[in-house]
């Protein structure tokens, strides 16, 4: 079977056994990983199904994102919703309740509604990496991935000061080789001209694959997502018929809520097993009255095959720092 075929299998498929064993073997030995105790099936498939079940691959993209996360602990050491709830009520950032027809998750970010003055850059790219760790437990987004919409509107010089080489770095290493997940494609909307000098200094650091799957569509975006993206998926003001953007951004802000337990163990522990694997994962959406008016919330749902038993100790993060204290 080719790569295609094997990420297709369920996750307790035996076929998918020795591709496990071989890449958790190889992890083991390696030194970089040697501080690493264990690493469970789940954990090991994301990256196995992120490079078609190459093991020589998926050990590279392994080690990039254990060497990404030691090397930027301010992002990745405090993945608590709670602490950037300000930028999230701000309806900056959704994951659509709908797929795509390819099976991709679309994800849209609203540069507009992030206020540099309260908010750096680490704790924007804080939203994205605990959306990243949610998404990538459910199997359909391991295999099919992600598109990515960033609204431009409101982009500043305030933004462009925050973005700095070393954190174009670390961005374009998430999005080419250092995080399990597939970027399809990455669109843009209502880009001001002021905003090339910083996709410039951004895009030496891409591969020529992530390079071709950006596409630039300035402020005449409605059409050309659409016919992108299905219409009955996208909220009104990017050209579709799905829930407005607020409600999606208010519902996804919910999930990330619900999850804050469980972000906090992965940035703890996160090769190890976790309270909800891709297996157990169900996505579900529900309707739910608040005042007079219906908000899509958007949860997920867990038929847990075994009990598992998860002692939290005290977890500070700090709003305003990106300061981590705590652990299991």
């Amino acid at each position: 079977m080719n790569g295609l075929e094997l990420s297709e299998l369920p996750d307790d498929s035996e076929q998918l056994g020795s591709y496990v064993n071989s890449l958790r073997q190889r992890a083991l030995k390696a030194t970089e990983l040697s501080a690493v105790g264990t690493f469970s099936d789940g954990f090991l498939i994301k990256f196995l199904r992120a490079r078609d079940f190459d093991v020589d691959l998926s050990l590279k993209l392994l080690l990039n994102y254990q060497r990404w996360r030691r090397e930027s602990p301010e992002i990745s050491s405090c993945l608590s919703p709670s602490s950037v709830l300000g930028l999230l009520n701000a309806s900056y950032h959704t994951v659509l309740p709908q797929r795509d027809h390819t099976g991709s998750r679309v994800l849209i970010y609203r540069i507009g509604q992030w206020s540099p003055k309260d908010w750096s850059a680490f704790q924007v790219f804080r939203v994205s990496l605990m959306t990243s760790e949610i998404i990538v437990m459910e199997t359909e987004t391991q295999r099919s991935g992600l598109k990515a919409i960033f609204d431009l509107q409101g982009w500043s010089l305030g933004h462009a000061l925050q973005i700095t080489p070393t954190l174009a770095r670390k961005i374009s290493s998430v999005l080419s080789d250092s995080f399990p997940l597939k970027v399809r494609g990455i669109h843009l909307v209502n880009e001001p001209k002021f905003f090339r000098p910083v996709f410039a200094m951004i895009r030496p650091f891409l591969p020529d694959k992530i390079k071709q799957r950006i596409h630039m569509h300035g402020s005449d975006f409605h059409n050309t997502l659409s016919n992108i993206f299905p219409p009955a998926i996208l909220p009104p003001e990017y050209g579709g018929e799905g829930p407005g953007i607020d409600e999606a951004c208010y519902g996804w802000t919910n999930q990330l809520l619900q999850s804050e337990k469980l972000l906090q163990q992965i940035a703890a522990h996160p090769t190890a097993d976790i309270a909800v694997t891709p297996d157990d994962l169900r996505e579900t959406v529900s309707s739910v009255q608040l005042g007079h008016r219906d908000w899509i919330v958007y949860c997920v749902t867990s038929t847990l095959r075994q009990s598992y038993i998860i002692f939290f100790r005290n977890v500070t993060c700090h709003t305003k720092t990106s300061f981590f204290q705590g652990s299991l």
